[in-house]
């Protein structure tokens, strides 16, 4: 899993609606929230752009890909398998 989030969800859309509707300047906000400028920024630009996946697809997504690394070294391990044993079959060597 990912280093867990300092701030809920709900927060930062908050905040991202408060720099977008308040008067004053984001780096004002964030200095208010007690939050960095540059984080504050990056909520800003990631609630522009939206998500293609949601949480759940998220999580399938990370689940899936562990099962295509363990499936690729399991074949892996077929293929020297295979090799070795058709090394040892043969009556030429």
């Amino acid at each position: 899993m990912g280093r867990p989030r300092p701030y809920p969800k709900e927060f930062r859309e908050d905040a991202v609606r408060l720099a977008q509707e308040s008067d004053k300047t984001v780096t004002e906000v964030a200095h208010d929230l007690g939050v960095e400028p540059g984080t504050l920024f990056n909520w800003i630009q990631r609630s522009k752009a939206p998500s293609p996946l949601d949480d759940s697809e998220r999580a399938e997504l990370v689940r899936l890909r562990r099962r295509v690394k363990t499936l690729e070294t399991e074949r892996e391990i077929l293929k020297k398998a295979a090799a070795f044993f058709a090394r040892e079959d043969d009556p030429t060597t």
